[in-house]
């Protein structure tokens, strides 16, 4: 299972081991059977974050300052019960969908409000990053190699300590501005990340290739979607936050 390794706190081989690979089952796991998952699921994002979007342009933002406080809450619940039982993913990989999709909406509205066209541009990004990411993983030119696996998430590691960090600072009265300012080392800090986000698909994607090759049980296809889905997400939000920056020192 060492080769089943990946950087995703979702994605790991014991998913696998827990799924039971080279399942009796007669309906297994395909990469085409994922793909079809993953377009669903951006759907239910587009159509959520489309409904929170519109109540802030139609000057609703309240509520739908609400809506993306549960969201993003719910989707974090929602994202746990998917990690701790993969088994019922087919019914919340599409409830995280639309709770991140609300959560999304409102922000991208409220930043783009305040920095025009920055959402566009984000999501064109990170369209951009997921393809040629993609590429790169087909054409053999990045391999998702065990030394490869420790060093993402060694990386990945670092980033969420630093995220735990710079909140609990936050509540105690101590922000850590420079993680947060438009300045050199803010934005330094935030192509980092975007760097380390995008390797993160290079292992999503050689564990949605491994699971198929090992026949593992249907309903991974919903997993393997899902822990797509958070990292095309967190890609999102940072290529939403530079963006911002850069605007912001305009």
């Amino acid at each position: 299972m060492r080769a089943m390794r990946s950087s995703n706190p979702v994605m790991t081989g014991k998913v696998y081991e827990k799924a039971g690979i080279l399942s009796a089952e007669s309906s297994v796991m395909t990469v085409n059977g994922t793909i079809n998952k993953v377009g669903l699921m951006l759907l239910l994002v587009i159509g959520a974050a489309a409904y929170t979007w519109n109540m802030v342009m139609g000057a609703d933002a309240g509520r739908a300052g609400t809506l993306a406080i549960v969201g993003a809450v719910g989707g974090f619940i929602v994202a746990m019960i998917t990690v701790f039982r993969p088994r019922s993913s087919a019914i919340t990989a599409p409830i995280y969908a639309i709770l991140e999709g609300l959560f999304l909406g409102a922000i991208s509205a409220i930043i783009n409000a305040k920095y025009p066209g920055v959402a566009f541009q984000a999501v064109l990004l990170t369209i951009g990053t997921l393809f040629t990411m993609l590429f790169l993983y087909r054409s053999g030119r990045i391999r998702a190699t065990p030394r490869f696996r420790r060093g993402v998430m060694m990386a990945t590691g670092a980033v969420f300590f630093a995220y735990l960090i710079s909140w609990i600072m936050s509540l105690l009265g101590m922000p850590m501005g420079f993680m947060h300012s438009s300045g050199p080392l803010g934005i330094l800090i935030n192509l980092v990340i975007i760097v380390i986000a995008a390797l993160n698909l290079i292992m999503d994607f050689d564990f949605i290739e491994k699971g198929s090759q090992m026949g593992a049980p249907k309903y991974m296809e919903w997993y393997g979607a899902f822990g797509l889905m958070v990292t095309l997400i967190w890609l999102y939000i940072e290529f939403l936050r530079l963006l911002a920056r850069f605007s912001g020192r305009d």
